[in-house]
């Protein structure tokens, strides 16, 4: 009888709306446990398309919603965050001629408060370290592209940034030089057996991401390996360094080896009985080595 009289005064998405509110109240655990939403739960980034642009999808637990919500009603609400403001408003409250002058979608609101979020937590440096540097975004590019605003920048994760982005984000952060010549690194070791935080940010930017033949995993989630083991060298040299993942990395209790090419890369060297003439080295997150002729062009 409610939802009758609810129909004659409203419409028809209204009225869902209703109905399914009051089948919550009605049946308030459903037929989902804690688990099975816990099972469901997840969020997938998906690959980044021609355009720069990637597509976020998943389903969110009650909890992880709610908190949502609140990030949402402060960040996403008019005038908030708007990347088009020279000064865009975060903390305190928007002023009228901001809000006034916000013409985003509620979409591309709630957009930009999310960057502003997940912005602020990477400033606020409560993160921790991950693989040995403060969790934070590492962009590498060449000074010639930078100098000229143009081309586009790679992220430790793989994603690669348009320049003016590059650049705007450079304004908050801190710079770091790395010089190579003929793919190597210029004066960067020392005597202790894990990479310092300098060499990670130079293999962010001479490798890129793993360095096993045929690899995609990108540099935020590799860990450093001595091509030459400590054990031999006892000092740790930024050109006898690189990336590798967990999995491959493990492979070098296999029988495999690796050893440095001239030109700086990281050859990978099977096990004899594995040896099928596969290639030795990995071009995936450094496709402009394939327009080269002479692979060991420096």
């Amino acid at each position: 009888m409610d939802l009758a009289r609810w129909a004659t005064q409203h419409r028809p998405e209204t009225l869902r709306k209703v109905a399914e509110r009051l089948a919550c109240y009605l049946d308030p655990d459903g037929e989902f446990t804690d688990q099975d939403r816990a099972r469901r739960r997840g969020l997938r980034l998906g690959n980044q398309g021609s355009d720069g642009m990637s597509q976020l999808t998943g389903w969110l637990t009650p909890q992880a919603r709610a908190t949502l919500e609140a990030v949402l009603a402060k960040l996403a609400a008019p005038g908030m965050c708007n990347p088009d403001d020279p000064t865009p408003a975060v903390d305190g409250p928007p002023s009228e001629e901001a809000i006034q002058r916000d013409t985003r979608s509620p979409a591309q609101r709630q957009h930009d408060a999310l960057t502003a979020a997940l912005r602020a937590v990477l400033a606020s440096g409560k993160l921790g370290q991950h693989n040995g540097l403060p969790a934070s975004i590492i962009v590498s590019t060449t000074l010639k592209e930078l100098e000229a605003g143009a081309g586009k920048g790679l992220t430790g994760g793989g994603t690669l940034l348009p320049m003016s982005e590059v650049i705007r984000l450079a304004r908050h952060a801190h710079h770091y030089l790395a010089i190579f010549d003929k793919g190597k690194a210029l004066a960067l070791y020392h005597t202790k057996r894990l990479a310092s935080p300098g060499q990670r940010i130079v293999l962010y930017a001479k490798d890129r991401g793993c360095s096993a033949p045929g690899c995609d995993v990108p540099g935020y989630y590799s860990e450093v390996h001595h091509v030459t083991a400590y054990a031999q060298c006892r000092t740790t040299d930024v050109n006898d360094l690189t990336f590798a993942c967990g999995p491959n990395h493990k492979l070098l209790e296999q029988g495999w080896t690796t050893r440095k090419r001239a030109n700086g890369d990281t050859e990978w060297i099977p096990p004899a009985h594995l040896d099928h003439g596969q290639p030795r080295t990995n071009t995936f997150h450094h496709p402009e080595k394939l327009l080269r002729d002479d692979e060991d062009e420096p």
